[in-house]
């Protein structure tokens, strides 16, 4: 591996380099890849024989249509064709969502998949980025969120659940409630591109209430859980009309013929995909417990097939990922270009013990000093100074964070341009990222309602009675705000779980009366454009998280039996 690496890195529009130049850099062997997230157990080697004889036919000729491709895979989740759209990769599937179904703006927790902000903006659109808070564990409180919403008047809500690069997750019965509570919305869109890796429920997907549903669309993926990211594959639920209008719009071959290969193999093949993802998830409790050991590491809790870790304290992720590359090869995602994260962050990807046990010796080495080249960490130090590793993201925080009007202007002065309602008050610690957007500011009611909220280091109370307690202590926001967070109680949305042994049965459902829709927001006529990427105070906060271990995981219950194929959760059985 070449010993510069950083140019890699640089030289890609993504995240990081693709396997392929990595590849070419080397003598012709890869690196050991925690970066991308596949599933490293499926497919398995005898259905890779399979596709590798076969290889020249697959290459040779086309596929068929996708409405065959879509039937078949809908025949083994037992899903109606009318209700699927199959695209190539779910990238596909959010730039047509972007382009048919997203009007003016878009509300989004961070930080998450960078194409849920990246897409929509490209587009022109308003972007509103609401923070999920390190010093509650990047926990998503859905009753704060949906207030976000209102205050904004989004017409588009985006969850991810699990959620990328935290793994956190949301319970069936709360995501349930937050779709019918944003009924009025234009779209409400479930990512659930990582959920087959999830344990924590027996069935939590809502594929089944999404087709119910006039404006709801569940993401999935095929290339993340079967391991097969170069193929490009995913797929999307919702009612027939949804579906049928982001199908109408899609190539005829928009599929290609590995995918159609792979999907008419999986009916033989379901006893070993449920058994990769069973080993996924034991992996991911041995690999969270072998990195909590590593002193100052910080392992957050995930349902995903990934890690979120925070560095130590004076670690910076680019250093320690390119040292990981060039002393170890070992490819790592450092999140510093995320939105709503730092450099202090790495993704790792759940992996077998073998290469876990590689990773650990690597890290020991590059935070340490165990190698000639010393440590990455000069020494167990308290603060938190913040450095994303790209500059682009760096100045819009050390520029703007928190710092309202005199920030933007100072901005400005960078070479950024100022908003013309440049006299509009600051963001209050309390409230969400302003929009990153093309239209005007956010309605004047979400400037009074944040400058009243809770500290960000104050919102982490044990528990839904904390929650609302803490929601009725805030100051009184403006009247129609007010009105609106009445017809949502804060006390009836659970936050983002971390499931810790064993899992809590999960509350009912409450009735659809205790969630009606709010009447739609009254939205200003635009008065000038926002710099876009700017984020609010608390927007990329270096608050504190000790004591969490990772540990705790949820019995793998629900599994599917050996003849039997996941449903479209993967979780269940499909007769």
């Amino acid at each position: 591996m070449a010993d510069n690496v950083t140019s890699l890195f640089r030289s890609t529009a993504a995240h990081s380099p693709s396997m392929a130049a990595l590849t070419r850099e080397s003598d012709g062997a890869g690196p050991v890849d925690f970066c991308i997230p596949c599933n490293p157990y499926f497919p398995t080697p005898a259905m890779f024989e399979e596709m590798a004889a076969r290889l020249r036919d697959i290459v040779t000729y086309y596929p068929s249509s996708a409405d065959t491709i879509t039937a078949e895979l809908c025949s083994l989740l037992q899903l109606p064709p009318q209700c699927v759209a199959m695209g190539n990769g779910s990238t596909e599937l959010i730039t047509w969502i972007d382009h048919l179904l997203v009007r003016e703006s878009l509300a989004v927790p961070v930080p998450t998949f960078g194409r849920w902000t990246d897409q929509p903006m490209e587009t022109g659109k308003r972007v509103d980025m609401f923070p999920l808070q390190e010093s509650s564990g990047f926990a998503l409180d859905l009753a704060q969120y949906a207030e976000f919403i209102r205050a904004r008047g989004t017409r588009v809500a985006v969850i991810c659940n699990p959620n990328n690069p935290d793994g956190g997750f949301l319970h069936k019965h709360a995501v349930v409630q937050f779709m019918d509570a944003m009924a009025d919305l234009d779209l409400v869109v479930i990512d659930e591109s990582f959920l087959e890796f999830a344990d924590a429920e027996n069935e939590p997907s809502v594929v089944q209430e999404a087709m119910l549903r006039p404006n709801v669309i569940v993401l999935r993926s095929l290339g993340k859980n079967f391991g097969l990211h170069g193929i490009r594959f995913g797929y999307l639920v919702a009612n027939p009309a949804l579906a049928g209008r982001v199908r109408s719009m899609l190539p005829k071959w928009n599929l290609n013929s590995f995918a159609e290969h792979v999907v008419f193999m999986l009916k033989e093949h379901g006893a070993e995909y449920a058994q990769s993802l069973h080993q996924v998830r034991r992996d991911r409790m041995d690999m969270s417990g072998q990195l909590s050991s590593l002193p100052g590491l910080t392992v957050y809790p995930s349902q995903g097939n990934f890690l979120f870790v925070r560095l130590p304290v004076g670690a910076e992720g680019t250093v320690v990922r390119d040292r990981l590359l060039t002393e170890h090869r070992i490819l790592v995602r450092e999140c510093g270009n995320k939105i709503g994260s730092s450099s202090r962050f790495l993704r790792l990807v759940v992996r077998p013990q073998v290469d876990v046990r590689r990773l650990v010796t690597g890290l020991e080495q590059v935070l340490y000093g165990t190698s000639r080249r010393g440590a990455a960490v000069p020494g167990q130090a308290s603060g938190t100074a913040y450095s994303s590793g790209t500059a682009a993201v760096d100045r819009l925080v050390s520029e703007t964070n928190g710092a309202g009007t005199r920030g933007l202007a100072q901005a400005a002065g960078a070479g950024m341009p100022l908003p013309a309602a440049a006299s509009a008050p600051a963001v209050g610690a309390g409230g969400g990222m302003p929009a990153c957007r093309r239209g005007g500011p956010a309605p004047a009611g979400a400037a009074a309602r944040t400058a009243g909220g809770a500290p960000a280091a104050a919102r982490a109370p044990a528990g839904a009675a904390a929650r609302g307690a803490a929601a009725g202590a805030r100051a009184p926001a403006a009247a129609g705000t007010a009105a609106r967070a009445a017809a949502v109680p804060a006390a009836a949305w659970p936050t983002r779980s971390r499931p810790a042994q064993p899992v809590p049965a999960a509350p009912p459902l409450a009735p659809a009366a205790a969630f009606p829709a709010p009447a739609p927001v009254q939205v200003p006529p635009p008065t000038g454009p926002t710099p876009p990427g700017v984020p609010a105070r608390g927007g990329l906060t270096a608050a504190q998280v000790r004591g969490t271990d990772g540990l705790s995981m949820a019995p793998a219950t629900g599994w599917p039996g050996a003849q039997s194929w996941p449903d479209a959760a993967g979780m269940g059985q499909a007769g």
